[in-house]
């Protein structure tokens, strides 16, 4: 069960933005224990309305493409998980640093949906299966290949971005570092 009632988390809400606290005052009022919950809240309803409240009991599907766009999206630019959420219409931003850690332990395959449970065995004619996967390797050989291939070059396209925003943050701190030394090279220069 939900700890807070969607009707709880609307009136939060709404007393909010009605202006009668701000955050931490309605934070501390319903026992939220931090501001940071509330700003959820607050962001979701805006974004989502009632939507953005309500606890889903539904489990959408994602598509491979559109983890992988959103995963790509993430890591080429400066956006909180919270607005890429809000952006592409996913109620659920913990979901999103979900993929990106995943993708990041594993790579693309990670994001791939896996079937669950067992495999079925039971009737299935059979068959000798060394003459069978000698077969189905034969065939399957070159989509496999071109398979393998596209998820590396997908995964070399997002390390590269990733790399290249690295390297830009990088440049602007050691930007700002020599700006702060000749600064206070200069003040030292003037104060003696």
């Amino acid at each position: 069960m939900a700890k807070h009632s969607f009707e709880f988390k609307k009136k939060v809400v709404l007393e909010y933005l009605d202006g009668k606290g701000g955050m931490p005052y309605l934070s501390k009022k319903y026992g939220l224990g931090s501001n940071s919950q509330l700003r959820k809240w607050i962001n979701a309803y805006n974004a989502f309305g009632d939507e953005g409240l309500m606890r889903s009991r539904k489990q959408t599907k994602y598509s491979f493409e559109k983890k992988i766009s959103v995963v790509e999206l993430y890591l080429s630019s400066e956006i909180s998980y919270q607005d890429l959420a809000i952006q592409e219409g996913i109620n659920n931003p913990s979901m999103i640093a979900n993929w990106v850690n995943h993708f990041r332990a594993a790579g693309p395959d990670a994001l791939k949906s896996h079937r669950k449970g067992r495999k079925k065995t039971l009737d299935k004619p059979k068959i000798d299966s060394k003459a069978q996967k000698a077969e189905e390797r034969i065939v399957d050989t070159s989509a496999e290949h071109i398979r393998e291939l596209e998820d590396e070059l997908l995964k070399l396209r997002i390390e590269n971005a990733f790399l290249k925003e690295l390297r830009r943050l990088r440049l602007e701190d050691e930007a700002k570092m020599r700006e702060r030394r000749s600064s206070s090279i200069a003040s030292e220069e003037n104060s003696n």
